[in-house]
């Protein structure tokens, strides 16, 4: 039997959650929702991470634009993704929503622009 703690961050109340792993039959305990509940089991089965960072802006004033993705990816593949992004350059303008980068590693998660550069 393994027990994992987990600090949830579905809702304001941050309940502290237990999770036990009794041989693949899953448990939790001190989450006041059933939404606490999914965010351990997903977090222990399969965690996944929101995708934020800056590129390069090319040319202009500024000099980093503000980038993110519009899906969740695998936490193992975050560092890999972020290596990708950190490839990219981009050349003004550039308006917020504007995809950056398609499809980053065949994750399904595109990379846009999260603010407006003229």
């Amino acid at each position: 039997m393994k027990q994992v703690q987990y600090t949830c961050i579905v809702c304001p109340k941050s309940c502290s959650i237990t999770l036990t792993d009794d041989n693949g039959t899953l448990s939790c305990e001190g989450n006041e929702c059933k939404r606490g509940a999914i965010y351990a089991q997903n977090e222990y089965l399969h965690p996944m991470r929101t995708l934020t960072t800056t590129v390069k802006v090319a040319e202009g004033s500024v000099k980093r634009l503000g980038v993110i993705g519009t899906a969740e990816i695998p936490r193992e593949m975050l560092g890999d993704c972020l290596q990708e992004v950190y490839k990219v350059s981009v050349c003004p303008p550039v308006h917020a929503g504007d995809v950056v980068l398609e499809n980053v590693l065949g994750t399904g998660c595109d990379v846009v622009a999260a603010m407006t550069i003229e």
